[in-house]
């Protein structure tokens, strides 16, 4: 039997306004849990009209939120196409997977990860937070109940100490601000439009937003009011994305050189000292040796030979003089990052090791320089998923990335275990 909602989305049902039906094309139902995806399904990315307004059951906000505590571990929320899943206060008024094992916390009992909580008990993937100028923090990600169909924007959170979040809401909207992001796509044979992992930058007295359309490409935005909650609009290319690909990272050298990177961090570029644009061409990151141990990489990538970086979620950042490179990559089923240094921006990077499990985030020193990596639990062995955790890192005598044993947000100290590898 087909719901009134599914009729709706295929044309089926004779209730939609006049000519709505001719404009929009007749989708297939929406995919919900435990419906499979049509393997022939579109797939193309190709641009297409924007179904009915409520073809996806999704918000595409995540909303306040609320204060986290140690109860939050082994909750969260699991993104997905069709099996979206949650464990957590309350229900959530779309339909759900069942949520099985989805964070054992097995990184934990492996000893490979601290035992982190969140530090807000809300929807966020590609946790990202950083320091202000004004003594707040800021923090965003990819928001929404499902950015594997749709969401709504860029959302921002501020705190003064990390852990009481305040909401600043939707401070830029895909339907309200954007430009060529209002397009919809074709993803596995059905529309789809979502804005994954935006970053926040305080760069040269101006705020920046950094963001990625899955399936479009890249843009970065500028407040014009001179605050993080904007309102934004584009620094440049309004019309067009920078360039295609996701996770748009954005990198203030200590010279005031500005530099653009994403994804897999294969090229990086310099942009122009107003950031009105790209000051010249993209440039090729380059290696001293590649980690070819297949143990250390996502399937995919035997096709280059394992001779990259990672596959998602380039970060960039500087320490005494050096440059640290994390791109995620699957480490024995982690998402982690791999981490890269180098004395030049564009390379040779080497000493390529591990950061267990806390792939798809960003590196920052507190107020009172200390130094965090973002979390956001990616795997069913993650304490708890898709929410926003901090881990206080330090570095060892080879400059490597290591977690600190006292950890803040954790339920425990750090004991490292003998399974890391």
């Amino acid at each position: 039997m087909i719901d009134r909602r599914h009729a709706i989305a295929m044309g089926l049902a004779g209730v939609a306004a006049p000519g709505a039906f001719a404009q929009t094309p007749a989708y297939r139902p929406a995919p919900l849990p435990g419906q499979p995806i049509d393997p022939a399904g579109d797939d193309s990315g190709r641009t297409v009209p924007p179904p009915l307004r409520d073809y996806w059951p999704f918000s595409g906000v995540s909303g306040p939120g609320r204060k986290a505590n140690a109860a939050s571990v082994g909750q969260g929320w699991v993104s997905g196409l069709p099996d979206v899943r949650y464990r957590g206060p309350g229900r959530v008024p779309y339909p759900v997977a069942p949520w099985n094992d989805a964070a054992s916390g097995k990184a934990v009992t492996d000893g490979v990860l601290p035992a982190l909580r969140p530090i807000h008990h809300v929807h966020i993937r590609d946790t990202i937070v950083r320091p202000g100028p004004d003594g707040w923090y800021y923090m965003t990600g990819s928001t929404g109940d499902n950015i594997w169909a749709t969401n709504a924007g860029v959302e921002l959170w501020r705190s003064r100490d990390l852990s009481d979040w305040e909401y600043r809401g939707l401070v830029w909207s895909i339907e309200r601000d954007g430009r060529w992001e209002r397009n919809w796509r074709m993803r596995k044979g059905v529309p789809f439009r979502a804005l994954w992992a935006p970053e926040i930058h305080y760069i040269k007295g101006q705020w920046l937003i950094c963001h990625s359309m899955s399936r479009a490409g890249l843009a970065i935005l500028r407040s014009t009011s001179g605050r993080a909650e904007g309102p934004y609009v584009h620094a440049f290319s309004p019309d067009q994305p920078i360039k295609g690909g996701i996770d748009a990272t954005l990198f203030e050298d200590d010279d005031g050189s500005v530099w653009l990177t994403a994804g897999s961090a294969e090229r990086i570029v310099r942009l122009k000292d107003d950031l009105s644009g790209l000051a010249g061409d993209w440039q090729t990151l380059t290696s001293t040796e590649w980690d070819r141990d297949p143990d250390h990489h996502r399937k995919e990538c035997v096709a280059k030979d394992f001779a990259h970086f990672g596959y998602e979620g380039a970060t960039l950042f500087r320490r005494d003089g050096r440059y640290h490179l994390g791109v995620v990559d699957n480490y024995h089923g982690r998402y982690s990052f791999a981490m890269w240094t180098a004395d030049r921006i564009t390379g040779p990077y080497g000493d390529r090791h591990e950061l267990p499990d806390c792939g798809g985030g960003n590196f920052f020193r507190d107020h009172h320089g200390e130094w965090w990596v973002t979390y956001f639990g990616n795997v069913d062995a993650s304490p708890f998923r898709e929410m926003p955790g901090l881990a206080r890192i330090d570095f060892d005598a080879n400059g490597r990335v290591r977690f600190t044993r006292d950890q803040p947000f954790a339920t425990r100290p750090f004991e490292p275990g003998e399974a890391r590898s």
